[in-house]
């Protein structure tokens, strides 16, 4: 991977914004708000509105000179600021030079990084604001990779080299999201979604073995998705799969087709999934370089899940389907079946703690040493039971929980020893389904009243 430019060189880097819109595209309400932009710039929201706008750093840039230059052909508005800023700014004052404003806005930036929440923005948070694909971009719009929120400094860079990449990432994340969902949804901790930039919130500051699922799985999340789109001919940079025939395939089977890549996937998702973790120098033998050691083993197992699920998929040909001849290609695995073989890997997870030599090592030793395939911890989990603001727990007051069952849903475990309340639910289903010649199939819809329990 070309990984020797920096973006701040890239040569449209300052033409295109991405420099103010790095620092000002989270920031909009605070600055709006602090430095008055109501009112120096009335023609705000006419400006965001049009598509050569879509930044307040426009106003921003704009503001001294009055004016926006759009392309050829569309028309310009014109900023007309009174002298007189109205309201709580007290009467008459000059217009703010541009110096002066971007001495506001470090002031306001400074106020505002000293209000930013402990939770760390991540790029998981691509998943829950769709990516605007390379040939939806607007002549004079901001280019996507100031854009993103949640991307590191090298993740950002890569962005800029594949921009077309991105929305597969973001795909990627949602699916090992949803996966990650499914997997707990019996859990007390259910993978909860707790806002759109650190998505999981302060839990995953814990290096739990709930964190290391999340962070294997999002992985393998984006190896799938990278991989079916170099398949489907959607990245400029890949195409199908290159992997050779396998030895043990008979001799009259063809190999070809078109097989999901996934040597590709695995190699941008090692560089992009990992270079958020390989930019941090901490100190070695600090809990802080345990945590990167973690992360990035955890990454490594779930990028090998779906490399090493992958399996042959083929095709029968000939006449009346004889299957004379069969086509074969690379197939990924179903990503339920990679979910549920971290799901074994969670539950057999390592306890790992770092050494001074800064190298993680068992915490009992009488157990394997982890192989790359296998998830590991450094810290235990907290206490899902109930709320807390300090560990990002949501506890399980509220949640629905099985009677009847023994296991981790059942009321006894989901509800923590506190009890359960019992209410009545009415469930609509299809029934008493007929097939009708030709060719459709017609059922009723039946109502029935159930029991359901929730944790107090």
């Amino acid at each position: 991977m070309p990984l020797n430019t920096s973006p701040l060189s890239h040569p449209q880097f300052f033409q295109r914004g991405c420099f103010y819109d790095f620092f000002l595209s989270s920031l909009v309400p605070q600055i709006t708000e602090q430095l008055g932009f109501i009112h120096f710039c009335p023609s705000l929201s006419l400006i965001l509105s049009s598509p050569h706008c879509r930044s307040i750093h426009y106003c921003f840039l704009l503001a001294s000179s009055g004016c926006v230059h759009n392309t050829a052909g569309a028309p310009s508005w014109k900023l007309t600021a009174p002298g007189v800023f109205p309201g709580h700014w007290g009467g008459p004052r000059p217009r703010p030079t541009m110096p002066s404003l971007l001495l506001l806005a470090a002031a306001a930036l400074l106020s505002s990084w000293a209000q930013l929440p402990a939770e760390a923005s991540s790029w998981w948070s691509l998943a829950m604001n769709p990516v605007q694909r390379p040939e939806m971009f607007i002549i004079g719009a901001q280019p996507v990779c100031s854009q993103l929120p949640g991307l590191s400094p090298g993740q950002r860079k890569l962005c800029q080299l594949y921009q077309e990449h991105m929305a597969y990432i973001g795909e990627g994340a949602k699916t090992g999201i949803k996966e990650c969902q499914y997997q707990f949804r019996q859990r007390r901790w259910n993978c909860s979604i707790v806002d759109n930039t650190s998505v999981f919130g302060r839990v995953m500051q814990i290096g739990s073995r709930e964190t290391a699922f999340t962070y294997a799985v999002s992985a393998a999340g984006v190896v799938n998705a990278i991989s079916r789109a170099c398949r489907e001919g959607e990245l400029s940079t890949c195409g199908c799969s290159r992997t050779a025939r396998p030895k043990d395939l008979p001799r009259d089977w063809l190999w070809g087709g078109c097989g999901d890549n996934v040597e590709y996937g695995y190699r941008f998702a090692k560089e992009f999934v990992d270079a958020r973790e390989r930019e941090k120098n901490f100190a070695k033998g600090s809990e802080e370089q345990g945590r990167v050691l973690m992360n990035l083993q955890n990454n490594e197992a779930g990028r090998r899940a779906v490399y090493k699920m992958a399996d042959v998929a083929c095709k029968c040909h000939g006449v009346s389907g004889s299957c004379s001849l069969k086509t074969c290609w690379l197939q990924l695995a179903e990503f339920r079946k990679v979910g549920d073989q971290l799901k074994e890997k969670y539950d057999s997870a390592a306890a790992m703690r770092i050494t001074r030599k800064g190298k993680l090592e068992l915490v009992n030793s009488r157990f394997n040493q982890p192989t790359p395939e296998d998830l590991v911890y450094v810290d235990p989990s907290p206490d899902y039971c109930l709320r807390n603001e300090t560990t990002g727990s949501l506890g399980t007051q509220g949640r629905l929980c099985n009677k009847t069952s023994e296991g981790m849903d059942g009321c006894e475990l989901m509800c923590c020893g506190r009890g359960y309340d019992q209410f009545k639910s009415v469930q609509v289903e299809r029934c008493h389904c007929k097939f009708h010649w030709c060719c459709f199939v017609r059922c009723r819809k039946c109502t029935e009243i159930v029991d359901q329990y929730v944790c107090k």
